[in-house]
């Protein structure tokens, strides 16, 4: 079986770790984890008002002891595959874009890093986010690619000069520079964390309540990675109708990364779970067919 090909269903016939689950799984919209990450990513460090960052928090988390108003936007171009490693030779299915915004919380005395907004440019990206309770969802992005040869790009050396954009429904959302001034030991300290994300779905009587409603949290393993260029940066976060990103104004940055990276992911674990309010609804009575 290919890594397309997922995971049994409960039902014992169809297969595929998320939707569509089919009698083969080769229709599943995401291979079966593990997944393999490779690709280069672009951090701007700011601070906002803490209070801004406090309201992104469900009432069960806390905001950081230290420096609760640090922020961390990150542009990120990836290329990623399962274990059949299928989707490199089909490169449409394993490259994609994303942007988030990370800010960090504290639950039961542990500090977390956790994606407060992400941006996606592809679908099984999203999907793969919302197993994982990151709240995805798709855009247009894009990032300066180094070289290393000709002119039409930068080096990973003093004096490259990237560029990243984001944009959804055809409006900007958040657009930075970064220009390298030499290395550093870490690429900051915001996204240093394990994550702590909310997997939740409304219940389809669509009356305020979740059938599901739990904190995840998750850590890539297997990391390779390469040496961290720091720099100087700009961000701009245009006010827009339909986003709420330029909330987070910056005050100031705390400092700009460049970083190739590698890690792998696989199963997260539950940290707390709500009940399901509709365990036992199958017993009740079933609404006429409206034909």
């Amino acid at each position: 079986m290919s890594s397309e090909q997922g995971q049994s269903g409960s039902d014992g016939r169809l297969k595929g770790l998320m939707y569509p689950r089919t009698p083969t799984g080769i229709g599943t919209i995401l291979a079966n984890q593990p997944w393999h990450y490779s690709g280069e990513m672009l951090t701007v460090e700011f601070r906002t008002d803490p209070a801004k960052v406090t309201a992104l928090l469900p009432p069960a988390l806390e905001p950081a002891d230290e420096d609760p108003g640090a922020v961390a936007i990150i542009w990120a171009d990836w290329q990623s595959c399962g274990d059949g490693f299928d989707e490199l030779l089909d490169p449409a299915r394993a490259q994609y874009k994303e942007t988030f915004i990370v800010i960090r919380c504290r639950h039961r005395g542990t500090t977390y890093s956790r994606a407060a907004y992400i941006w996606v440019d592809k679908d099984f990206a999203m999907a793969r986010g919302h197993l994982q309770g990151y709240p995805k969802k798709l855009a247009e992005i894009w990032m300066t690619r180094p070289v290393t040869h000709g002119r039409a790009g930068p080096r990973l050396e003093p004096g490259g000069r990237f560029g990243a954009t984001l944009s959804t429904w055809g409006r900007r959302l958040a657009e930075a520079t970064f220009t390298i001034t030499g290395t550093a030991e870490t690429p900051g300290f915001v996204n240093g964390h394990p994550m702590l994300h909310s997997r939740q779905m409304p219940a389809i009587e669509m009356d305020g309540r979740d059938s599901l409603d739990e904190l995840v949290t998750m850590r890539g393993f297997d990391h390779d990675v390469g040496p961290v260029y720091a720099g100087e940066a700009e961000l701009c976060l245009p006010e827009t109708p339909t986003e709420e990103l330029h909330l987070l104004q910056p005050f100031e940055i705390i400092g700009a990364y460049y970083r190739q990276v590698g890690t792998s992911m696989g199963p997260g674990t539950t940290v707390w779970a709500a009940p399901n309010p509709m365990v036992g609804a199958d017993s009740a009575p079933q609404p006429e067919n409206p034909e």
